[in-house]
């Protein structure tokens, strides 16, 4: 391993490999933003042209401003100077129409760009494994769709154009300057290197300042994000204040980044004026030097004066526009890394749909870690149900119950071994086709937004609102639905939060059923309702469970000894296997825990 040494030629090299892979690495986003244009090439073609007819248009008024000076008016011919007006005035016309246009056509496929980018985003997001929302904080990843893309919103809409028009323009008024009059051209020059020497700091300076920016303000978003989900808890442990306190430390920490770049714009635009004035005090002496000594029209030399001007403007403009497009880089870097994410569970190539399945699970020799270098959880898992069967899973926390569940849904494939349904192996089957005939009801029943209705065919989009009221009625949620105040259209409101704990989980119950699945796995579905309730579900469990192999993960009494075996797991592996009276009489593992949750009841 090499020491880095201050100066040495490898810190040279290196640093000119990791800038050279930065600008390659940025020149690859944009080309892949840029490819986004491609179904909307009539209308960006128009935003072009449009684009150049403004530009030429806005460098002829100097010039005719000059020539009307020479000509009509040190001349004093009258027809000269009207045509010359009229010109002038034909050319604002011509400017601003041009730029009407253009500002119509980048827009119109600016927000079709972007509107393009947040669904490729989405459904790229849809397709990403459980381990990457395990990973990433919601808060994070909701900021690359909003904060993210309205940066990119503000290059798109409107950096690409003042990058072109710049551009052109301070070409174009840097020719016309040397067919004006070359010497005062070549006198402005002395500021140049000054221009060229802070536009090289600012740049280091501005991109280092504006990737941190993007990194504190999805740091801001993601507290929020957390703090108004989790309120309930905030205002249950009186935590307000020292919640107040974490996110004025996370804003505080968002506000000194932009205070850097608002430094170091307040440093380096003030200066491009400065030079700017120079440049004119410089025309203005040697240009009135030029004029007394008859070398040069007064004329020409308002027309340069006029250039001169429009020469800064766009330098300006191109130096602001470097801010927007750092912060526009700094977050299509971010988007661009979430795009660059992987699935860890992908189909293979021929993966086959799965068929209807009787629901034969085996489990052979499964090991499984979290993330490709994570301590083993599951070691060595053997287990096989037959169609129809319940299983319960108990044992302690952390003993892989949860785990055995998502690598039933195919969320995790194993490290070794292999699990199969039917004898078809999970791997050789796509995960949609395994999905559509597994049914999962979580600890806490998830509602979107939207109606009782709405919520219970979410698994089942084509049910009859006939399939949606009975299985209500099965699983015994048609009561409460019905006492509300507009029954089954009644609007949940986010994450369900007009319902109670109970109501919910009754609710994604009647999803679950209604789904119709082969599988159905129950995760602590009935830990977080009420003894009335669990009363109901037990009246409807038997008919949910029947014909269907269940995986049941559960802490109540009922729900276990009712299974047809129970497996007992302990630090990732099975210690113990039967029915309730089997394991009872075996006097191990299974007996502490139920006496443990029998005193609970009690």
């Amino acid at each position: 391993m090499r020491v880095w040494q201050p100066g040495s030629y490898m810190t040279r090299q290196r640093g000119a490999e990791v800038d050279d892979w930065s600008w390659k690495q940025t020149v690859r986003r944009v080309t892949t933003l840029a490819r986004l244009t491609k179904p909307y090439k009539l209308r960006t073609a128009l935003a072009l042209l449009s684009l150049l007819a403004a530009t030429a248009t806005g460098l002829a008024p100097p010039y005719l401003a000059g020539m009307a000076v020479n000509r009509g008016i040190e001349e004093g011919d009258t027809h000269a100077l009207v045509l010359l007006v009229i010109a002038f005035l034909a050319a604002g016309i011509l400017n601003w129409l041009a730029g009407y246009a253009q500002t119509y056509f980048t827009g119109w496929t600016g927000e079709r760009i972007l509107a393009d980018l947040r669904n490729l985003l989405f459904r790229h997001l849809q397709r990403l494994s459980l381990g990457f929302y395990e990973r990433n904080r919601a808060g994070v990843i909701i900021s690359r769709l909003t904060n993210d893309v309205e940066a990119i919103d503000q290059l798109v809409t409107d950096g690409v154009t003042t990058l072109v028009q710049s551009t052109l323009t301070l070409f174009g008024t840097a020719v016309i300057l040397f067919i004006l009059d070359w010497r005062l051209a070549l006198a402005t020059l002395v500021v140049l290197p000054f221009l060229f020497v802070a536009t090289a700091v600012f740049r280091i300076r501005a991109t280092r300042a504006y990737n941190a920016v993007r990194v504190k303000l999805a740091m801001v978003t993601a507290t929020l994000a957390e703090d108004i989900a989790g309120m309930r808890v905030v205002q249950s442990f009186n935590r307000e204040l020292q919640q107040e306190r974490q996110f004025r430390r996370v804003n505080d920490e968002y506000r000194q980044s932009n205070q850097q770049t608002v430094v170091l714009n307040g440093l380096y635009f003030p200066f491009v004026d400065f030079l700017s004035s120079v440049a004119i005090a410089i025309v203005l002496g040697f240009g009135g030097y030029l004029f007394f000594n008859d070398e040069i029209l007064i004329g020409t030399l308002f027309a340069f004066m006029l250039y001169l001007s429009n020469f800064f403007d766009p330098v300006q403009q191109l130096s602001q526009l470097y801010n927007t497009f750092l912060s526009a880089v700094a977050a299509l870097d971010k988007i661009m890394d979430v795009m660059d994410e992987e699935p860890e569970v992908q189909d293979r190539q021929r993966a086959r749909e799965l068929p209807r399945i009787n629901g034969h699970v085996r489990f052979d020799n499964v090991r499984f870690g979290y993330g490709q270098t994570g301590p083993e959880v599951l070691h060595g898992i053997d287990l096989d149900v037959p169609p129809g069967t319940t299983v319960a899973l108990v044992g302690h926390t952390g003993a892989g119950k949860s785990t055995i569940a998502k690598l039933l849904a195919r969320f995790y494939d194993p490290r070794e071994g292999a699990i199969t349904i039917d004898d078809i192996d999970l791997r050789d089957v796509s995960q949609r086709s395994l999905r559509q005939q597994l049914g999962i009801v979580p600890q806490e029943g998830f509602l979107f937004a939207g109606t009782v209705r709405d919520n219970i065919a979410f698994g089942k989009h084509d049910a009859t609102p006939a399939e949606v009221v009975a299985a209500a009625q099965t699983v015994g949620a048609h009561e409460f639905i019905m006492r509300l105040e507009n029954g089954y259209e009644t609007e949940v409101q986010e994450r369900g939060s007009r319902l109670s704990l109970g109501q919910r989980q009754l609710v994604a119950f009647a999803r679950a059923l209604l789904a119709d699945p082969r599988i159905l796995i129950l995760d602590e579905a009935t830990s977080s309702v009420d003894i009335g309730t669990e009363r109901k579900i037990e009246q409807a469990l038997h008919l949910l469970l029947s014909d269907r192999t269940a995986f049941v993960i559960a802490h109540r009494l009922s729900t276990i000894r009712n299974a047809d075996v129970i497996v007992v797991l302990e630090d990732g592996r099975i210690v113990e296997m039967g029915t309730h009276d089997e394991l009872m009489a075996r006097r191990g593992l299974y007996l502490s825990l139920y006496g443990d949750w029998a005193a609970e009841v009690a």
